[in-house]
């Protein structure tokens, strides 16, 4: 009986000593550690705490004030619709996905698969992508005007506008793509080749699958950069609020309308509400993304 209410008292909560997890101490017994992990974490809340400060400012400011005459088909100034804007959005898009994307894996695809180590050529290409990526918008779009626009004689379109932005956001695909192809191991391009497998077939059945997710993850960047673009499409695509007719149209996209908006400082409402579908519409196109690169994971 001693024992057994001996036994009771040291296990109770009541009689137990509060000991801190086992890392805890640890971080207790090296101050520098403690300080730098006490830093991360207050480096990541402050940021996850930005993200939902602007999230619920953008929502609790914008949802009130949607209503069903902002999502016509044809802009007039009592409704002030958004539609033709996103059908502007999802064009330009699309547009410069498709020009950027093959241009940029395949550029990534030569520099790590198809060139030695040290190559001076590389070189040259990847600082040139790294100035790219450096240069501000602005600068793009007015290239944009002067090329595609005055000197081809294109005007304010949605190609000139598209065009403009896949020279912007090649450099990003081009880098994230040479990142995810320099992440496959070795080991699996050494075994496609004892297998007999030329150098083509590795690069598209072997280092190209395992690469995906890391691709995609740059398009997702890249798609995010194209759909809050101002500065580049106004010198370029233009910002007459209309559906387009042919890809050499003027149009605005979304995030110039909200711009527009805001600027004229008559319509901060209707701004908000813009900014509530922009939001929507990244957060859409990430999780497409997403599920998409799951899926070829798997498969």
């Amino acid at each position: 009986m001693l024992k057994e209410s001996k036994l009771l008292e040291e296990t109770s909560p009541a009689k137990k000593k509060f000991e801190l997890p086992e890392n805890w101490a640890n971080y207790l017994k090296h101050p520098g550690s403690l300080a730098v992990m006490l830093t991360v974490v207050l480096g990541a809340t402050l940021t996850f705490s930005a993200l939902l400060f602007l999230i619920g400012h953008i929502l609790i400011n914008g949802l009130m004030h949607l209503r069903l005459s902002m999502f016509e088909f044809t802009y007039t100034t009592s409704n002030l619709s958004m539609m033709p804007a996103i059908i502007n959005t999802l064009i330009i898009l699309a547009m410069a996905l498709l020009i950027a994307v093959p241009l940029g894996i395949f550029a990534a695809i030569f520099l790590v698969e198809y060139t030695k180590k040290g190559n001076k050529f590389v070189v040259v290409i990847r600082m040139a992508t790294e100035t790219l990526s450096g240069i501000p918008s602005i600068v793009y779009g007015l290239f944009g005007m002067l090329f595609f626009v005055t000197s081809l004689g294109w005007g304010f379109s949605l190609l000139s506008g598209a065009l403009t932005i896949s020279i912007m956001i090649l450099p990003l695909i081009i880098r994230t793509t040479e990142e995810a192809l320099m992440s496959v191991p070795d080991t699996l391009r050494e075994a496609s080749f004892g297998l007999g497998a030329g150098k083509l077939r590795t690069v598209f059945r072997i280092v190209l699958p395992s690469a995906i997710p890391g691709i995609l993850a740059g398009i997702i960047l890249a798609a995010g950069r194209v759909i809050g673009e101002t500065a580049a499409l106004i010198f370029t695509a233009g910002t007459v609020a209309r559906v387009p007719s042919s890809v050499m149209s003027s149009g605005r996209s979304l995030a110039i309308h909200m711009y527009n908006l805001a600027s004229e400082g008559l319509h901060m409402n209707e701004a908000y509400a813009t900014a509530v579908v922009l939001l929507i519409l990244v957060v859409f196109i990430n999780t497409l993304s997403s599920f998409v690169a799951k899926k070829l994971v798997k498969g």
